[in-house]
């Protein structure tokens, strides 16, 4: 398998700012490291409430470029286990696995196991829903699906895609804020540490592959799909016949987000883990 670094040196750096911004977090956490399907996985776990969630993050996004969300589910009080999806940056395994969404979804079941969450509820944004969607896992007994992927392919217009090259060939703080806004809803900044993230992966890694269509687990799960009125990857008026046909609920409208709603509303999203009944 491929490592997504384009430099063991690049890596290294990679590996330095996720230590880095877990080291700045102020809230008292643990990490681990664990082996699911033979992938080194790392898992960041803070809070002691009653319910433990699980967050799985997005394309490019990790446990350490996700501390706002992370620091609302604790301050709800929830137990938070987040995690780095092997494949992408951060502080799992770096080596691109082969198999989609199928691959992902048994090692989400495998990194369950290996963690001793017992029963949780999972919450994944984009590719991370997309993989909470593949598990099989008994041990998931609710997912909270935000801008979930996995169900239809991707918009990406001009702007977007003109956006997202400028900042692959060009990996600059400007460009970076440039890409970023557009996963924002209008009027909205990205935060100084997404930028400065999202810069250096573009120097050190190479972006991933659309892992293809989420195979929905056999046993239905209470779900709750949510998706930014502004996604501009995934527009509600597509998105919603996608979720009504998998997961069969209807998909709820966030006013004032895109793409990016972990970020600009990390603690409505942690709200919403409350209103899925198990």
């Amino acid at each position: 398998m491929a490592s997504i670094y384009r430099s063991e040196a690049g890596q290294q750096l990679v590996r330095r700012w996720c230590a880095d911004q877990l080291d700045r977090w102020p809230v008292p956490h643990e990490r681990t490291t664990v082996a699911a399907a033979e992938a080194s996985t790392h898992a960041v776990s803070a809070g002691s409430g009653p319910g433990t969630v699980v967050f799985v993050a997005g394309t490019n996004f990790n446990a350490s470029s996700s501390l706002p969300l992370a620091t609302a589910l604790v301050e709800a009080g929830h137990r938070v286990v987040l995690l780095d999806v092997p494949g992408q940056p951060g502080l799992s395994s770096g080596e691109c696995p082969r198999g989609g969404l199928p691959w992902y979804g048994a090692w989400l079941s495998e990194a369950l196991e290996q963690l001793h969450t017992g029963r949780v509820t999972v919450l994944g944004h984009s590719l991370g829903a997309g993989i909470a969607l593949s598990s099989e896992s008994p041990l998931v007994d609710r997912l909270v699906l935000v801008s979930p992927g996995g169900l239809t392919r991707l918009r990406v217009t001009p702007k977007v895609l003109a956006a997202s090259a400028t900042w692959y060939l060009r990996p600059t703080e400007a460009h970076s804020a440039r890409l970023l806004r557009a996963m924002h809803a209008p009027g909205h900044e990205p935060r100084a540490e997404l930028v400065e993230w999202m810069t250096l992966i573009a120097r050190h890694a190479r972006s991933s592959a659309s892992p293809g269509k989420a195979p929905l687990p056999s046993t239905p799960r209470q779900s709750l799909a949510v998706v930014g009125e502004h996604d501009t990857f995934m527009p509600p008026r597509i998105l919603a016949p996608a979720v009504r046909t998998a997961v069969g609920t209807d998909l709820h409208v966030i006013a004032d987000a895109g793409h990016l709603v972990v970020e600009e509303h990390p603690q409505l999203v942690a709200g919403l883990v409350d209103t899925v009944t198990p």
